[in-house]
């Protein structure tokens, strides 16, 4: 699975959110700098050529649906991302957002309980 570009991860967060959709419904979606439609086109037949989404035919038309799910995309590139910038460390990458202040004592303790198993 590749790394989507920043408007394809756009895109897909529509279609995951829609379940399905034509192009028209996915530019409704998008609100800020819509492109125009045939830009937004071409991006979700390059996500279809990417191997991320599907479409029925209709016609002339296309209505698209997701077949990479939200959780397997997250999981690919959260494993990438732990492994480059923090050493394949959860730990690290848990220190590094406390340092940064993104995350709180409170929420460290009810991460805490969920591996124990209490919540």
């Amino acid at each position: 699975m590749q790394k989507l570009t920043n408007k394809e991860e756009e895109i897909m967060h529509i279609l995951w959110k829609l379940e399905k959709a034509f192009v028209k419904e996915v530019m409704a979606e998008i609100t800020e700098e819509q492109p125009h439609y045939n830009t937004l086109s071409t991006i979700v037949r390059n996500l279809e050529d990417k191997g991320f989404v599907a479409h029925h035919a209709f016609g002339n038309t296309h209505q698209y649906y997701p077949v990479v799910s939200k959780e397997a995309y997250r999981k690919k590139f959260m494993n990438t991302a732990i492994d480059t910038y923090f050493n394949n460390s959860y730990k690290n990458m848990v220190s590094h957002f406390a340092k940064e202040e993104k995350i709180s004592a409170e929420e460290l303790r009810e991460i805490l309980a969920m591996i124990e198993g209490k919540s």
